[in-house]
């Protein structure tokens, strides 16, 4: 079976396990059991479109997660069949960012690809951030400065509540336009970011709005 699952989706199915073990606890009502079993199956078949018969096969026995050790099992047979987001190289990477002089990169050995919605990282030197994402069949990279919050607030990209840094880019249309600066919220940690992403059409929405 080919890989069919982006990694929002697996995040997504992930909670609703989590929200179908935690009702288990507070509800010993049989009927309201089984109505919130037949409920989560329907939001997790509902995030894919088309599906062969063994992909609903596997992703239909969320219904039947009874307990953590299930969870744990039925999450690390669905992992198996996540899309890695595209591997990337030191070249690729700066030709994303050619206007970046000196562009410090992140240990690309230690990134899990297979955890990501999209590869982001914090320059503390510059006080930079740079999003690299998958977006209408192509990579697309976004330079932006941040600036340190001390609240906790409301991320632009996965809408939880986490660390977050003000991020701005500056935004030139046409050569006779003047620059704009553009920003928001979003989460100070970029792999915090991706493992509450249950939902890729902020993502794409905030990158729309940055550029």
């Amino acid at each position: 079976m080919k890989s069919f699952i982006q990694n929002h989706q697996y995040q997504y199915i992930k909670s609703q396990i989590e929200n179908l073990l935690q009702s288990k606890l507070t509800t010993h009502d049989t009927a309201v059991t089984e109505a919130i079993k037949t409920l989560t199956q329907e939001k997790v078949t509902g995030l894919f479109g088309k599906l062969s018969e063994d992909q609903k096969q596997l992703v239909g026995q969320v219904q039947h997660v009874e307990d953590e050790a299930e969870a744990i099992f039925f999450l690390s047979r669905l992992k198996q069949h996540v899309t890695p987001f595209p591997e990337l190289h030191t070249d690729t990477i700066q030709s994303l960012f050619p206007k970046a002089k000196k562009l410090r990169l992140p240990d690309l050995e230690s990134v899990d690809w297979n955890e990501l919605s999209y590869f982001g990282w914090n320059d503390q030197g510059s006080g930079k951030k740079y999003i690299i994402l998958f977006k209408d069949g192509k990579l697309i990279g976004v330079e932006g400065r941040t600036t340190f919050s001390q609240k906790p607030g409301i991320c632009s990209i996965c809408h939880e509540q986490e660390d977050v840094d003000l991020f701005t880019t500056r935004v030139k249309k046409s050569s006779k336009e003047e620059s704009i600066t553009r920003g928001n919220y979003i989460c100070r940690n970029s792999n915090t970011c991706n493992k509450n992403l249950k939902n890729i059409h902020p993502l794409h929405r905030f990158i729309d709005s940055m550029t």
